[in-house]
């Protein structure tokens, strides 16, 4: 089998090449969106994974990926401008609707079933701390960043992207932080396991929890690892 992957690539450079990649990295519980400046095979072995039964498994995927003649976007090709509108359409949109169900649904829970559970005292504490965070995060990016960088693309300069290009640290100490948060609690929930006295909404409170990660995953991934570096690019070059 051709090994299109190798170990050396970072793994955000990964899942921006194969978006599939996404799948099995949260499978192994590899960060690809806050850590895919590190190289998979670091990624790997911080982890304890064994790197060629991965490896097997991401270059099969990719290569079956590649026979079906996948449809799926190349997010690097797409205009700066569009992949903007994507990320606020499909993710920012995605945010607006489900943080403020998911505040009821966490705090609901907690009074019920906090007594027993005195994790989700912790649980409710980091929800609304992230939901906090992310709604200022949004219309900083919506009002300041994204439209600095929409007027780079049409400016085309170096000195428009180096513009954009200054809010970029900003942006991705948030989604650090956020990263941070999301594990948190994961953690505190054990993996989102449901104690055997969970009623339907505890059920249905931990799967749109994982929902949100794994959105928050893709959401930060293509800020981080296709937007923001091709920003970066531009403004550093002659």
């Amino acid at each position: 089998m051709e090994m299109a992957f190798t170990g050396s690539e970072t793994v955000g450079e990964i899942v921006a090449a194969f978006p599939g990649a996404s799948n099995l990295m949260k499978e192994y519980g590899i960060d690809f969106c806050c850590g895919g400046n590190r190289t998979l095979s670091e990624a790997l072995k911080q982890q304890q994974i064994d790197e060629k039964h991965f490896l097997e498994q991401l270059n099969q995927l990719y290569q079956q990926a590649r026979q079906k003649q996948s449809q799926d976007v190349d997010y690097r090709q797409m205009p700066l401008g569009d992949l903007i509108d994507h990320i606020v359409q499909t993710h920012h949109a995605y945010l607006l609707k489900e943080l403020p169900l998911l505040s009821e649904f966490v705090t609901k829970i907690f009074r019920v079933h906090g007594a027993a559970h005195p994790e989700l005292a912790q649980l409710h504490k980091l929800f609304h701390q992230m939901k906090m965070d992310l709604e200022q995060h949004l219309v900083e990016e919506e009002e300041k960043v994204f439209p600095l960088i929409k007027e780079a693309e049409q400016s085309g300069t170096r000195d428009a992207f180096r513009k954009a290009q200054e809010t970029i640290a900003k942006m991705e100490e948030d989604h650090s932080a956020v990263g941070d948060l999301l594990k948190e609690m994961r953690a505190i929930t054990n993996d989102y396991r449901l104690p055997e006295d969970a009623c339907r909404t505890y059920t249905l409170t931990f799967q749109k929890l994982e929902e949100l990660e794994s959105d928050m995953f893709q959401h930060i991934h293509l800020e981080n690892n296709v937007l923001f570096p091709r920003v970066d690019r531009q403004a550093r070059s002659a």
